[in-house]
């Protein structure tokens, strides 16, 4: 499961090359850590990675050294009790450190700057996303693994789970078990702030309409005020309930994303299966543009104008609260880029990993639709999570 040295310095010489492009003039980069350091160096730790122009990239570890010796094929690892380490090794200091600053804190950045002061400080986090999306063979095996066991769980296993009077969140755990039992890493990660997430959000009924501060179509009430994860305890399955599941299931880091919803026992009213195969053609439609060159917010524009006008205002969300995109890019975080909104101009590369989730409320009943994570390629989106689902009965 360790990252293979040969693919350590592709993932740095796609960085590098983008940091040519967009900074001509950069001389020294800061990855402070997180899932950043863990893509450049194949390891997370307590420390600090500094790149130089033109130079070997150097692993500063606090903590814990040892570990970072085991796990990354880096060749240039060092142990650090301070930043005073780091300091020592530089005669001069160029005028502009590039830095990720999404994982940069003012205290941390305070504390380093006593010793390392810079005149500018820009951030790269852009380019870091960026050079993620694309993804290599070595990561795209971990996606389809994480996709292939998604798919077949929801087919095999879910049927078997559901009964009369469970909750959401004794579904969740008992999921929760058998993903760990299959090879899940045990959480899902987003990259935007205050979001914990245990598996993904397990909803019956209008559950997954509960407001919520996450940035998603769906709600989800929670366990608790502090901490509004993978479902209700008090919530429990009725007949008739819709069953709605968006689950980030992840192998060594990699994440893929689907959602399903099924019919607990009866089958739905007319307009709503009809809801729900609609959602099914714009899934379909937007997966059939996932090519290098397209532009996501054509992407979404296309889409939008595609659905009906009775699902407007209920599109992507509960009345009054949808979201504006259509999906999103998915990696070591859940939501990476690109995104298939307005404003994201850059052009599909091939080998992007992209979960496309149409999907459509009603007021007092639930969500319906779909979603999958899909691989760019010149024909067009190719599922790594399965085919979208019709409203089944189970």
């Amino acid at each position: 499961m360790l990252t293979p040295k040969s693919e350590l310095k592709t993932r740095m010489k796609r960085f590098t090359n983008a940091m040519d492009i967009h900074n001509e003039n950069w001389e020294l980069c800061a990855v402070v850590g997180g899932l950043n350091m863990f893509y450049l160096t194949g390891t997370m730790c307590d420390g600090l990675l500094l790149v130089k122009r033109n130079e070997s990239a150097t692993l500063w570890v606090r903590r814990s050294y040892e570990r970072a010796l085991i796990e990354s094929q880096l060749d240039d690892i060092r142990p650090m009790r301070s930043f005073r380490d780091i300091a020592a090794e530089f005669k001069s200091l160029p005028d502009t450190l590039y830095i990720d600053t999404a994982n940069t804190s003012l205290e941390w950045f305070g504390l380093f700057s006593k010793h390392m002061p810079f005149a500018n400080v820009l951030p790269i986090d852009s380019i870091l996303l960026n050079t993620r999306a694309v993804k290599s063979e070595y990561e795209l095996d971990f996606m389809r693994r994480a996709g292939s066991e998604t798919d077949r769980i929801f087919r095999e296993v879910l049927p078997t789970l559901l009964h009369e009077g469970i909750s959401e969140v004794e579904l969740g755990t008992e999921l929760l078990s058998v993903f760990m039992n299959n090879g899940f890493h045990g959480v899902s990660r987003f990259s935007m702030r205050n979001v914990d997430t245990i598996l993904g959000a397990v909803s019956f009924g209008d559950s997954a309409l509960y407001p919520s501060a996450f940035n998603g179509a769906a709600g989800i009430k929670g366990l608790c005020p502090p901490v509004p994860v993978l479902g209700s305890r008090n919530r429990q399955l009725h007949n008739g309930d819709l069953v709605y599941l968006d689950i980030a299931e992840g192998m060594n880091g990699y994440h893929v994303d689907k959602s399903l919803v099924l019919s607990y026992k009866i089958p739905q009213s007319e307009n709503i299966i009809c809801a729900h195969m609609h959602c099914l053609e714009l899934e379909r439609m937007a997966a059939s543009m996932l090519k290098p060159g397209a532009i996501p917010a054509e992407i979404y524009a296309t889409v939008l104008e595609a659905v009906n006008d009775e699902y407007h205002d209920y599109f992507m969300g509960a009345k009054g609260r949808t979201v504006p995109f259509l999906g999103h890019g998915v990696g070591l975080f859940v939501d990476e880029m690109p995104v298939i909104a307005r404003g994201f101009n850059n052009p599909l590369e091939e080998n992007m990993t992209i979960a496309i989730e149409p999907k459509i409320s009603f007021d007092g009943i639930g969500m319906v639709g779909s979603e999958n994570t899909y691989l760019v390629t010149k024909d067009g989106g190719v599922s790594l999570t399965g085919e979208p689902r019709e409203l089944d009965v189970i």
